[in-house]
């Protein structure tokens, strides 16, 4: 797998020191500055593959490198993804629009910005996020096509792959069972919604065999998520 190129805009020095330990241990070559012109310079020089960029930083403030990174053709389109404290929804919309691909408020799990980074890489750098997706203690072969929970292989029907390698790509993310038929079977699919309903509990049945936690959440009214957090 192609090392990925990361910088890391973040003026929290413990929390930055804890962001280069989980990432160089996934094989990211980071680098990190905790100010946002030094930011701009460095992404100019060797343009990173992905950003991670904190909402408020020294000099320039995040929100304003992102733009700036937006418009310059050496990076405007390098994946960002923003971190902030400030998790107000118009502050979300006003970090998208300015050009972020996502947005991660604090206090978040390293371990699931690890994911995060990983769903956005293989959507835009496919090459560099490798061919295997892991959440938890669950590992995806998408050429293999295999299936392992804590080490042990996991039997799963076409269908049932296709679902959990979505769920894969988007750790934490709430799916309505709309979404996921567009998704999971396509657009044109006749299916019925409830069909759904049906692939979660082969799913569930058979990645929770032998008594493990369940993580798939079912979220009232909303829809199902990959999420060790219920």
């Amino acid at each position: 797998m192609a090392k990925a190129r990361m910088l890391l805009v973040e003026d929290d020095a413990s929390l930055a020191e804890l962001l280069v330990w989980h990432f160089t241990r996934e094989h990211f070559d980071v680098q990190h500055t905790i100010d946002g012109e030094e930011a701009l310079l460095l992404a100019k020089e060797t343009p990173p593959d992905i950003v991670l960029l904190d909402w408020m930083v020294e000099g320039i403030s995040g929100i304003e490198v992102c733009r700036r990174l937006r418009r310059a053709a050496e990076t405007q389109n390098v994946p960002i993804i923003m971190l902030t404290a400030r998790g107000e929804e118009e502050d979300r919309v006003r970090g998208l629009e300015t050009g972020a691909d996502d947005y991660v408020t604090k206090p978040f799990s390293p371990r699931e910005l690890v994911a995060r980074v990983g769903a956005v890489l293989r959507r835009v750098r496919p090459a560099l996020a490798g061919e295997q997706l892991t959440y938890a203690d669950l590992e995806m072969d998408t050429v293999g096509h295999k299936v392992r929970r804590g080490g042990d292989v996991v039997a799963l029907g076409p269908t049932e792959f296709r679902l959990l390698k979505h769920f894969l790509e988007h750790p934490g993310h709430v799916f309505s069972r709309e979404r996921l038929l567009d998704s999971v079977w396509g657009h044109d699919s006749d299916i019925e919604s409830r069909t759904v309903d049906v692939h979660i509990r082969r799913l569930r049945k058979a990645i929770n065999e032998g008594g493990r936690p369940d993580i798939i959440r079912t979220v009232r009214s909303a829809g199902y998520a990959l999420d060790t957090g219920h």
